[in-house]
């Protein structure tokens, strides 16, 4: 029995599982749910994550929520596919203090940026949050563009990898919802040319969020 991906389109969180998911070739059914349509706050989704929130999977019965540990689980459970913690023991610590980075810094400054312009009415818009929240992901970014250390972010591709992409990519998209953001200009020549590395994946278009494309 395939393992059930329950995603969200646009989740940073449930694109990283995604992306993880098509790199180590694990077969998977797909179960897109609608933010909008309330998916998430049905009891039957609840029996899976209390929290509910996206990502899940159902691994032959057995449910696992949290990016992080889905990730985790995925390379012990399937271990004989391309592993998302690759390398010795320091590679490895490597790309763990990557996700952790990733997840503590770039994201909680990417959520104060979602709270303001998903989740505040226009008109109701903290200028002054917005640009703090900018500013904080701005200097992130500018310590990332630093850390970059081959193909991938610690190396070779990686679950350092597929946790950063996904809240850069939503952090670019943002300027559609608030044109003079500019966090295109956030990412330097060196993040740019790492992102252009990740999109180029062959299954990376598989991965795309269905609304964006």
């Amino acid at each position: 029995m395939a393992l059930r991906f329950y995603c969200g389109s646009g989740s940073p969180y449930a694109w990283r599982v995604w992306l993880a998911l098509e790199h180590k070739r694990i077969r998977y059914e797909l179960k897109l749910l609608s933010f909008d349509a309330g998916d998430l706050k049905r009891s039957s989704f609840a029996e899976l994550n209390p929290r509910r929130k996206v990502p899940v999977i159902v691994d032959d019965g057995f449910p696992l929520y949290e990016s992080a540990a889905i990730l985790e689980y995925l390379d012990e459970a399937y271990d004989e596919t391309p592993m998302l913690f690759p390398g010795d023991i320091r590679q490895r610590a490597l790309v763990r203090r990557m996700v952790r980075e990733a997840d503590q810094y770039a994201a909680e400054a990417l959520e104060a940026l979602v709270a303001e312009l998903f989740y505040t009415p226009r008109n109701a818009w903290n200028e002054t949050a917005i640009a703090q929240a900018r500013e904080r992901l701005g200097k992130e970014l500018a310590l990332w563009e630093t850390m970059i250390e081959g193909d991938g972010l610690a190396g070779e591709m990686s679950a350092a990898d597929f946790t950063l992409y996904p809240i850069i990519a939503l952090a670019l998209r943002m300027e559609r919802t608030k044109a003079d953001l500019d966090t295109r200009s956030l990412v330097g020549p060196r993040l740019a040319a790492w992102m252009e590395r990740v999109e180029a994946l062959p299954y990376f278009d598989n991965t795309r969020p269905p609304h964006w494309r």
